[in-house]
């Protein structure tokens, strides 16, 4: 089949309709929120056990993605399908847990088949329906309504602006949870240790700096040569110098050094005192990995000292450490 000018004008023209169909079934459900809703939010709020979701079909992959979403944003959750727990899977549903039940019809006979089971078992039934009539409404305890005017699909067949409904009001449902619950940035963290958000709110400096014989020492008196080959020896580009309660009073760098090179004249002469820093840039070990990244773009510096309050030396953390943790 040939693909002319005019099949992917066509296309385009489809793909258009098509959401502006699921835009305006979303634009529509908005306005429909009500007491339902805030019931709902109240009931899974006030769960005990987890949100179990139930769908067939096409409700049932919007039901999965419901159940991962509540999941990760503080409302334990997990998908149940329903053919399956009328032959068993039923047990994974206790009390003090809350079934959220999906089906654009109302009519799913896997469904209906277990509402009975679940209404004696004293489950709450919170129901995501297109019709108020139907039988899934009648045995819910709390009825959303989800219905829309009609599917982006041209033939009314597919479901796709209902699904897309369905999925909207169950983002809707996790985010006013989530704001319920109090749930912040650092608890999603928590859930989400793998990525990206999680790398950063969860590393801290302590996790990634370098201590102890890593760290490149010396003392105000050590001669320029020593320093240096103490420098190379811990590869940090660096040298801290220490009193003798190991406090921080000085640092000197690579960039010094050839600073000090340009400047010309016999180097072997002086001392870290004399070529060190006073006051360099510094880092508490329970701080957040991603602030020493900050403080080093802030400064233009690839490595920051990590001391206590009264600037002790307990590490060093580099610009590499944190790229290799995936922190940047």
């Amino acid at each position: 089949m040939s693909f002319d000018s005019f099949a992917a004008e066509r296309a385009i023209a489809m793909g258009r309709a098509a959401l502006e169909v699921e835009a305006r079934a979303l634009t529509e459900l908005a306005p429909r929120l009500d007491d339902a809703f805030a019931r709902a939010v109240q009931t899974m709020l006030a769960c005990r056990g987890r949100v179990a979701v139930m769908g067939m079909g096409k409700s049932g992959h919007v039901g999965r993605k419901i159940a991962a979403t509540l999941a990760s944003t503080g409302t334990p959750a997990l998908f149940v399908h329903p053919a399956e727990a009328a032959h068993g899977d039923l047990g994974m549903v206790t009390g003090g847990d809350v079934v959220l039940a999906l089906s654009n019809s109302g009519e799913s006979d896997e469904l209906n088949a277990i509402l009975p089971v679940l209404k004696r078992l004293g489950i709450p039934v919170v129901a995501m329906t297109g019709r108020a009539e139907s039988s899934l409404a009648a045995h819910a305890d709390v009825v959303l309504d989800s219905a829309v005017a009609e599917e982006a699909c041209p033939l009314q067949l597919a479901p796709t602006a209902s699904t897309t409904a369905q999925m909207a009001l169950g983002d809707a449902l996790a985010v006013a949870l989530l704001d319920a619950r109090g749930f912040k940035a650092e608890d999603f963290a928590r859930s989400h240790p793998g990525g990206s958000l999680g790398r950063k709110l969860l590393t801290h400096v302590r996790d990634l700096m370098r201590s102890d014989d890593a760290l490149p020492r010396v003392n105000a008196t050590t001669p320029f040569t020593e320093m240096m080959r103490e420098m190379s020896a811990k590869a940090l580009g660096l040298a801290v110098v220490v009193d003798a309660e190991d406090r921080v009073q000085g640092v000197f760098t690579d960039g010094d050094l050839r600073r000090l090179i340009e400047q010309g004249g016999d180097l072997r002469a002086l001392t870290a005192a004399e070529v060190a820093t006073p006051k360099p840039r510094t880092v508490g070990a329970d701080a957040l990995a991603v602030d020493a990244a900050d403080l080093m773009e802030a400064a233009r510096i690839t490595v920051v000292l990590v001391t206590d309050a009264e600037k002790h030396l307990l590490g060093a953390i580099s610009i590499n450490d944190l790229m290799r943790a995936k922190v940047i």
